[in-house]
């Protein structure tokens, strides 16, 4: 058998020595990878994330709350409203940039069970500096990102309001997140560190987390994010496009993929399960 593995590994290295070969290897590693979610995060339509809203109505039997956190201009909004017609969610939507804010509440400020704040969400409150190529953008950030290898300029600014998850949560008088969403350019973790009372009395049931380019430039990694839920008893998965739930069961160096991926931290119950473990898909 080992003489058998190692001529066909000799043959593949033969065959494979040109730089037509790699290109070809190339395509096809980044579609397999990209069918397992990897790169496959960044529209609601094509990333898998619908699948959620399906787990949730299962955790959540009655009125459920979902925080968006990062809503830009209301895609995943959008989706959630469509997935709960009958009202019964109630959304609290982020999304510090004025111009963007704006836009945001042309679509969405008449809808009864949505609340718009014009805040960034981070570990603590104050002022921070938003950064972003145009007004609008998908991608602005707390941090200035290097994207000029794909042409694009970090060059416009403005200072924004922060609060924590904490803080608005106690303001508010809002006991506990079914679905907390965060897409906010690499600050993730920041909006996860700045919920740390809501997470010692486990009132946050689902978390879903972009993880990608930006994490190069604010200098976080997934092994950052293995530890904090591990530390609140949450079980990750990484989301596919076809909604699949791929449990993720160990740490790997694999999962430091920096192309845009969804995942979702699970609490171990819902809160009207009644058995530890329900509600909580298996995965692979």
């Amino acid at each position: 058998m080992n003489v058998l593995k190692r001529s066909l590994k000799s043959f593949a290295i033969a065959t494979t020595g040109s730089r037509s070969a790699q290109r070809i290897l190339g395509r096809v590693a980044g579609y397999a990878e990209y069918l397992a979610g990897i790169g496959a995060g960044s529209e609601v339509e094509t990333s898998g994330e619908r699948a959620i809203f399906s787990l949730l109505r299962q955790r959540v039997k009655d009125s459920c709350i979902v925080f968006d956190v990062g809503a830009n201009l209301g895609q995943f909004l959008g989706a959630t409203l469509a997935a709960f017609p009958d009202g019964r969610c109630d959304v609290h939507c982020f999304e510090p940039g004025v111009g963007t804010f704006w836009r945001l509440s042309e679509h969405h400020r008449a809808v009864p069970n949505v609340q718009l704040n014009n805040v960034a969400v981070g570990k603590e409150q104050g002022e921070a500096t938003l950064w972003y190529d145009q007004e609008g953008s998908g991608i602005a950030s707390l941090t200035r990102r290097d994207l000029a290898h794909f042409g694009v300029r970090f060059d416009n600014s403005e200072t924004v309001t922060t609060t924590t998850l904490d803080a608005y949560c106690v303001e508010h008088g809002i006991p506990r997140i079914d679905l907390l969403k965060l897409d906010i350019e690499g600050h993730e973790l920041d909006a996860l560190n700045g919920a740390a009372e809501l997470f010692s009395r486990r009132a946050i049931g689902m978390v879903m987390f972009e993880f990608g380019g930006c994490n190069i430039d604010t200098r976080t990694f997934f092994r950052d994010f293995w530890h904090f839920f591990g530390n609140t008893g949450m079980q990750l998965y990484r989301i596919t496009p076809s909604g699949y739930l791929d449990l993720l069961t160990r740490y790997a160096e694999s999962l430091e993929q920096f192309r845009t991926t969804n995942f979702l931290a699970v609490a171990a119950s819902g809160r009207h399960d009644g058995a530890a473990g329900a509600g909580v898909p298996r995965g692979a």
